[in-house]
């Protein structure tokens, strides 16, 4: 029996996927359940899997694209595994190699070319030459001489002079290779960010030292309890959670004539991942405690950095964390990832000088940058929302976990 296999939806409004990578050949044997392909989507990579056993044949190659319901291999489930090959079998395929070693007639060896003689003259631009490398400012010893025992002639010397005086001996190749469907769709979303919102930036700085603090006495204490470590991600969703409450119109987003404000925070997170940038989301954040937050950004991170986030775990959020300081950005203007209204920027965090309590102190500092929808958030708003944001993270004792560090991290 031939079973048609054809390619699954991945999502809602996913009409058609891309074949990434064929990880089987054509008439390869493959097991049920085996992945036999790797598909982008406009959202995500997924892996393919074998839906019977038996010997397969490939419809499709890298780099079409599949109409979901398409058909893209053949599996032949009446076909027998091939078993593994017998000594014997090796032993003959052995003894026909040295055979036909034998047999193959020798071969002469090839002559060796005689060395260029090294005179005075090797590597010595002629009258004519030297002048023309001297008015184009190129090193002699960077040009190879073709002329009589390897001197520089003026034909050497006008050959190596390139055009419009660019400097000769770099590398000039290129490649070229076929963005994924997931890149070019992420592409696509970053230009209609641009074009279709009136995105301004507000920044803001904020010290870091009482969170280091609490991190520093608690940090040990909160992994050896609940497994996880107690990152940054969760002060700065918990300070985002309540900037949102407190500003309700940077948790909306337009649609068509109509401004939808959400009552829950489904917080977006940046994930670097192996095809690109991913964005799962975090489900109503606003009910999960500090241990919640961290447990839920480790299982999402690790997910996005194995290639196995579904289109689900990507699809809503209505406003976005992105950290570019773990690449040790210091300070950018992130972009909206639309239909969202609002992003966060964090920063790598660095020691400056600041005014504390009117001296001079030198303190942990992050900048942070909020880009936002200018059509539904005004700049009061924007301004009020990140400047809640820097309190938060500034007080966290009091503002996020009410004044009792060790029931808010359920220590």
């Amino acid at each position: 029996m031939v079973l048609e296999m054809k390619v699954p939806s991945p999502g809602e409004s996913i009409t058609e996927v891309e074949i990434a990578e064929w990880l089987v050949e054509d008439g390869d044997y493959v097991e049920k359940d085996q992945a036999i392909a790797e598909v982008d989507s406009d959202k995500a990579t997924l892996e393919l899997p074998a839906e019977e056993s038996g010997i397969i044949t490939l419809k499709a190659e890298v780099g079409d694209a599949v109409a979901v319901g398409e058909v893209v291999c053949l599996i032949d489930t009446s076909a027998e595994k091939p078993g593994g090959s017998s000594d014997k079998s090796d032993k003959k395929e052995e003894s026909k190699k040295e055979e036909s070693k034998k047999e193959e007639p020798k071969k002469e060896a090839p002559k060796k070319e005689e060395p260029k003689k090294e005179t005075y003259a090797s590597g010595t631009p002629s009258p004519a030459a030297k002048k023309i490398l001297d008015e184009k400012g190129i090193d002699s010893s960077s040009v190879s001489g073709s002329g009589k025992d390897g001197r520089i002639t003026k034909d050497d010397a006008v050959k190596a002079v390139p055009s419009m005086g660019t400097p000769t001996g770099g590398n000039r190749g290129e490649s070229r290779s076929k963005l994924s469907m997931l890149r070019r769709k992420v592409a696509e979303r970053l230009v209609s960010a641009k074009n279709e919102t009136a995105m301004l930036t507000t920044f803001n700085e904020v010290d870091m030292s009482a969170i280091f603090e609490l991190r520093n006495q608690y940090k040990e204490e909160f992994k050896n309890k609940h497994g996880v470590s107690l990152g940054f991600m969760s002060f700065f969703t918990k300070a985002v959670i309540r900037a949102l409450e407190m500003y309700p119109a940077v948790n909306s987003m337009i649609d068509g004539k109509e401004m939808i404000t959400y009552e829950f925070c489904d917080i977006s997170i940046a994930v670097s991942g192996p095809k690109g940038l991913m964005v799962p989301v975090i489900r109503n954040a606003e009910n999960l405690t500090f241990r919640g937050i961290e447990s839920e950004v480790k299982r999402l991170a690790i997910r996005a950095r194995e290639g196995e986030i579904t289109v689900d775990e990507m699809t809503g959020g209505t406003f976005t964390i992105t950290n570019g300081g773990v690449f040790g950005s210091m300070l950018s203007t992130p972009i909206i990832n639309p239909p969202q209204s609002g992003i966060l920027g964090m920063h790598n965090i660095v020691e400056r000088a600041i005014v504390r309590d009117g001296a001079i102190a030198i303190a942990p500092v992050m900048y942070v940058a909020l880009s936002y929808d200018h059509r539904i958030i005004d700049g009061k708003e924007s301004v009020g929302f990140l400047v809640a944001v820097k309190e938060a993270l500034e007080s966290p004792e009091e503002l996020l976990m009410d004044g009792n560090v060790k029931k808010a991290l359920e220590l």
